[in-house]
């Protein structure tokens, strides 16, 4: 991964903030930020970058392609490196975790159900609310102490 080259091959330079903040999305176990998330780490690093800076350099990636920006219901926008590779996701209703998934099946339903409809899908987006294995977990716990 050269991050100066990704940046000159999207047409941007490589300004001390885009480098950092790309290389975060490629260092971090997280795979969806929030700018205030990317703002959090850039100001434990002593980095002197403000949040209007960060949210204006991921537009910039994900206008550019790098990145690419989801509205999931918790409000914020989030953003994840573009793969090339589509997947859906599901997402915490009370923790906000959001995890990844692909399914054949659920691909080949919906391409077959907007052309039943006649439509011509151009692209799509899926993604499930509920708990997470440990909120779930965490809520049932509660009930029973109860």
């Amino acid at each position: 991964m050269d991050i100066p080259s990704e940046l000159h091959n999207s047409g941007l330079k490589a300004t001390l903030p885009r480098l950092r903040i790309l290389q975060i999305f490629h260092d971090v176990e997280i795979k969806h930020l929030s700018a205030e998330a990317i703002y959090r780490i850039l100001l434990n690093e002593k980095i002197d970058v403000g949040l209007a800076t960060v949210y204006r350099v991921l537009m910039q990636f994900a206008q550019a392609g790098l990145l690419v920006r989801h509205h999931f219901e918790s409000g914020a926008a989030l953003f994840e490196l573009n793969s090339g590779r589509h997947h859906d996701h599901l997402v915490c209703t009370i923790c906000g975790k959001v995890e990844e998934f692909v399914d054949d099946e659920i691909e080949h339903r919906q391409k077959q159900i907007a052309k039943d409809m006649g439509f011509v899908l151009q692209e799509h987006s899926m993604s499930l609310y509920g708990a997470c294995s440990q909120c779930g977990q965490s809520r049932l716990d509660a009930l029973r102490r109860r």
